[in-house]
């Protein structure tokens, strides 16, 4: 699922980066490194644009934790609350996606704006719900931990499976990045289905897997 939820970031980013004024949605150190060369270089646009998502990212943590909680030792393998937080995500990515279609895949002005920080939202309550989980450096956004990791590992002399995971998690984030990327720029109309398609295929899969097995005796019967 965080390769899945990986693509959603990627995607969004560079949907974000492309088509909403050249800021990220899930990438803050990148948006506070943009926003300082903004403030030096007196781009109130930018300065605006990433300024905004970066609060955006932050009320979207807050909410997520508030949803999805934090790790408890009698947590099932995938807490029902993890998916809560996720569909409120997606209800996000709903609106942006309508506000996406209704400019034909060209925001500009207070739309573009409007539709950056709903990105960033929605990434911020990603971002946090997968802490839920507990798993030390899992994360389907901020990857440059991750990629640090895999080489720390691999350098001293793991090997290729043990972090498989993770390598699978980056090239997530990079095929999202790129299909989100190519349609932006190629077919704009398209470029949500990257955004809510993965959300939803990780919906489908949590709500698949909480559903409780059938009594046996009602089966027979």
């Amino acid at each position: 699922m965080a390769v899945v939820l990986a693509v959603n970031s990627g995607a969004t980013d560079a949907i974000g980066f492309l088509a909403l004024g050249g800021a990220f949605t899930s990438v803050m150190t990148g948006n506070m490194v943009l926003l300082g060369v903004a403030l030096a270089g007196a781009d109130g646009a930018l300065a605006l644009h990433t300024g905004a998502a970066i609060t955006c990212f932050i009320l979207g943590c807050s909410l997520g934790t508030r949803i999805a909680g934090t790790p408890r030792s009698d947590d099932p393998v995938w807490p029902p609350a993890v998916t809560r937080a996720l569909a409120v995500e997606g209800v996000v990515l709903a609106g942006y996606a309508m506000g996406w279609w209704l400019s034909r895949g060209h925001p500009s002005g207070q739309l573009q704006l409007a539709l950056l920080v709903l990105n960033a939202l929605a990434l911020g309550i990603q971002s946090s719900t997968v802490q839920r989980f507990g798993v030390a450096g899992l994360s389907t956004t901020y990857l440059t931990g991750t990629l640090t990791t895999v080489i720390a590992r691999l350098t001293s002399g793991h090997r290729l499976r043990d972090v498989t995971q993770s390598v699978l998690t980056l090239l997530g984030l990079i095929a999202g990045a790129a299909l989100g990327g190519l349609l932006a720029v190629r077919a704009p109309v398209w470029a949500p289905l990257v955004q809510l398609g993965s959300l939803g295929i990780v919906l489908a899969a949590a709500v698949a897997a909480i559903r409780p097995a059938p009594d046996p005796d009602l089966v027979r019967r």
